[in-house]
C-alpha cells in the first residue's frame, strides 16, 4: 500500500474498509513532540528507561530514544516486554496468543520507566505490562506513551503521553503497520472494519 499523502494527522477518506489516521510523517512528528515532553517532564532524566510493548511499541520506542538522544545527548535504554502471560482476558478470548520476545537490558530498580505502546484501548495490555514489569525490579515511577488512544477504557489506566486521540467504534480495529510489510520502514496507523478485540 502506498504512503498516504496526509501529513497533518487527519483521517483520510475511507477506501475499501481502510482509513488512514496517521501516516509516517504524522507519526514521526507526534513522536518528536512526545520525546520533548518526556525530556521536559522527567526530573531524573539519566534514570529514564523506555520499555516497549511488542510488536508496535518496539519501533516507536526506538524512534523516541533516538529523539531523546538528539535533544539531551543521553543514551536511553530500550527494553522489550511481552505481556502475553500477564493478561487477564486470555480465558475469555478462548485463544492463547503466541509468546513474543522479551529483552530487558537491565533491571528497572529506581528507574523512571516509560511504557511505549502503539494503540491503547481498554487498558488491559498496559495493566499486564505493569504487572510484568515488576518481575524486573521496582521502578521509581511508571508512565505510559500511547501513539493512539482509541478510547473504550475498561480499567482506570492513564496515558501520560498521547500522539493522537482517535474516536472509534468497538468493532473497528486500529492498527500500526509498515508500508513495506514489516515495522522497520515507513509506518502508518489505520482503522480497519473488523470484529477484532481491543488492547
Amino acid at each position: 500500500m502506498a504512503a498516504s499523502s496526509t501529513t497533518s494527522g487527519a483521517a483520510s477518506p475511507p477506501a475499501g474498509g481502510v482509513r488512514v489516521v496517521l501516516d509516517d510523517v504524522a507519526i514521526r512528528r507526534a513522536l518528536v513532540r512526545i520525546a520533548h515532553e518526556v525530556v521536559e517532564r522527567t526530573e531524573t532524566l539519566p534514570e529514564l528507561y523506555l520499555v516497549a510493548i511488542p510488536n508496535g511499541g518496539v519501533p516507536l520506542a526506538r524512534i523516541i530514544a533516538a529523539q531523546v538522544r538528539a535533544i539531551s545527548g543521553l543514551e536511553v535504554p530500550v527494553g522489550i516486554l511481552d505481556t502475553t502471560l500477564y493478561r487477564d482476558d486470555l480465558t475469555a478470548r478462548g485463544v492463547r496468543p503466541p509468546l513474543r520476545r522479551t529483552e530487558m537490558p537491565s533491571a528497572v530498580d529506581d528507574r523512571a520507566v516509560v511504557l511505549v505502546d502503539d494503540v491503547v484501548s481498554t487498558g488491559r495490555t498496559i495493566r499486564a505490562a505493569m504487572d510484568a514489569l515488576m518481575d524486573f525490579g521496582r521502578p521509581r515511577s511508571v508512565q505510559v506513551i500511547g501513539l493512539v488512544d482509541r478510547g473504550h477504557r475498561e480499567l482506570p489506566i492513564k496515558i501520560d503521553f498521547v500522539g493522537k486521540n482517535v474516536p472509534t467504534q468497538r468493532e473497528e480495529r486500529v492498527v500500526l503497520r509498515g508500508l513495506s510489510g514489516d515495522l522497520e520502514g515507513p509506518l502508518e496507523v489505520v482503522i480497519l472494519e473488523s470484529d477484532g478485540g481491543a488492547a
